[in-house]
């Protein structure tokens, strides 16, 4: 079962839970109308169903409220981000802003922010970027539970470890790829097991390194207390490009990689190295946008395949799911609602 929410009702109650746990009125609000757009965009796995695990973060000290950035480094063209355990969608938007700027006067700039706790949906970062008509290319790494298994591996060694482009396209809307190295997010093998789902074969490997459809692998802890794990896309090739993001997004960055024992803590740590590219000062603006039209159009003009919608460019489907869901409203499963409510008594009971 589910039910459906308006978006501005359920940017309300999330606020009001953030506030809970100690943010100011104006940083529970950002967090939460954060959360709500992922899920408008069409990604429930990073949208208000992070909630209880935030609350969980925060009663364990892994999360600190009404914390941001902590600049470590500042070249001009470079500079070096401490999140100090701040919500992500706090500091993630205090370190693009700050690159930004910088990418403009400089016309590039590279952004290393460590220690931040969970970024969210990646792309939000990089629709930032191209708003001011910047190109951004985003690696991130993940400090939690490791849930996806190398190609070849028969167990959790890494986490989703996300990549993300954004290209501005002129009077276009922008292409953004944002992708999960793993087959797909973590949060939404939470989801499914919220929905009582199964998934396609070759995204899971269960505790014994064997392949399952139950995403409930992922997400509790199996009868000999052990998790399975997520597999990367592309097999050795979506390998590679994890192993890239945990390089350059955990040791570039100095947030550090995964080469411990897994635990139980609910906070989830990122590191994110930013490449932040300005066409205008690089001299190749106009013929930039024209060439970047110019495929668009040849790409979409593809007869559309058998049983598909055609071709669409990343960005997209996103565009196309908040005008959709701005009208009709947010599907959340009862399960992650009675989560999300949990969540607030533990908050309103301390």
């Amino acid at each position: 079962m589910s039910q459906r929410i308006q978006a501005a009702e359920l940017r309300q109650y999330v606020t009001r839970i953030i506030a809970m746990t100690g943010s100011t009125p104006e940083e529970a609000a950002q967090v939460a109308d954060n959360l709500v757009m992922a899920n408008l965009s069409g990604h429930d796995s990073h949208g208000v169903g992070m909630v209880p695990r935030y609350v969980d973060a925060v009663l364990e000290g892994g999360l600190s409220p009404n914390t941001g950035v902590k600049v470590l480094l500042d070249t001009g063209p470079m500079l070096n981000l401490d999140g100090q355990r701040g919500y992500g969608q706090i500091t993630g938007v205090q370190a693009m802003n700050m690159g930004i700027e910088r990418a403009k006067q400089y016309g590039v700039c590279t952004v290393a922010l460590s220690r931040s706790h969970h970024l969210g949906r990646i792309g939000h970062f990089a629709e930032m970027a191209v708003a001011q008509g910047l190109v951004s290319m985003h690696f991130v790494n993940v400090h939690s539970r490791p849930v996806v298994a190398p190609f070849g591996g028969g167990d959790g060694r890494f986490g989703t470890n996300p990549c993300c482009i954004g290209v501005p396209m002129g009077q276009r809307p922008p292409f953004v790829l944002d992708f999960a190295t793993s087959r797909v997010a973590q949060g939404k093998m939470r989801v499914a097991y919220n929905k009582g789902e199964q998934v396609p074969h070759g995204y899971l490997i269960d505790e014994h390194g064997h392949p399952t459809t139950q995403p409930g692998v992922v997400v509790v802890p199996q009868s000999n207390g052990l998790f399975g794990a997520l597999m990367t896309f592309g097999e050795h090739k979506g390998f590679g490009m994890a192993v890239a993001c945990e390089l350059l997004g955990g040791a570039v960055t100095g947030n550090g990689t995964w080469h411990r024992e897994a635990d139980n803590r609910r906070a989830v740590l990122n590191g994110m190295l930013t490449v932040l590219i300005d066409p205008l000062k690089l001299g190749t603006q106009d013929s930039f946008e024209q060439e970047a039209q110019a495929f668009s159009d040849w790409v979409k003009q593809s007869p559309d395949a058998p049983d598909s919608d055609g071709v669409r460019l990343a960005g997209d489907p996103e565009r196309a799911a908040r005008i959709e869901r701005e009208q009709t409203g947010i599907w959340i499963d009862d399960a992650t609602w009675g989560e999300i409510q949990a969540s607030e008594k533990k908050l309103q009971a301390r």
